[in-house]
This record gives C-alpha cells, structure tokens and sequence, in this order.
C-alpha cells in the first residue's frame, strides 16, 4: 500500500514539487547523488525517495538534504507565524473590542 494514497491530494502535489525542487537545486550546484548521500549520512536509495517526494521518507531526511544544500532555515520558517495569514486572521478575530484596567483593589494605594 502506497502511504501517498492516505494523503490529501494536495499534499501529495506539494511533496512532490517539493521533491523535484530538491533534485533541481543538487543539479543546479552539480552535487551528484553519492555526495548529497555522503554528506546528509543517509542512502542514495533514501535520496531518490527524497527526490521523488516520497510520503513514507522521514522529515528528517528531508532535513538533512536541505542543510546539505544550505536551505535548513527555509524548513523552520515553514509555519512562521509571519507566513501563517490564516492562523493571524483566526487570532485577530479572538482580539478583544476595548481593554480595561483590572480594578484596584480597595487599600492598594495606601501600600
């Protein structure tokens, strides 16, 4: 069984867009396969997985690709709250209309 068929299509597309952008950027910087192996200390297989988009392939072999290509600070900006409009919006919605002062307790100014 396929673990990409559990998948919301959508999701689906994005890991392999995502896949694909992987390979293209190791082509674009003429690492071969062995090397990015080699240096993110995972399988060439793993890679291929990796690059396919594979569902099943840990997010920490994702991780460790994108340090070799020098992107693993894009991995911890992906739900940033300053790129998350929808979660923002939810918040804003929650805001209070008027902020008040707690009330003063009787004798708190004489302390």
């Amino acid at each position: 069984m396929n673990a990409s068929t559990n998948l919301p299509i959508p999701a689906v597309r994005a890991l392999r867009k995502l896949g694909q952008d992987i390979n293209d950027a190791r082509r674009r910087r003429r690492i071969t396969i062995q090397l990015m192996a080699e240096r993110a200390n995972i399988s060439r297989a793993t890679i291929g997985k990796i690059e396919k988009g594979d569902a099943t392939t840990s997010i920490g072999g994702y991780a460790a690709v994108l340090f070799v290509l020098g992107m693993a600070n894009r991995l911890s900006d992906l739900v940033d709250a300053a790129v998350d409009l929808t979660g923002r919006q939810l918040e804003d919605e929650k805001l209070p209309q008027r902020v008040r002062l707690p009330n003063r307790k009787k004798g708190a100014d004489n302390e």
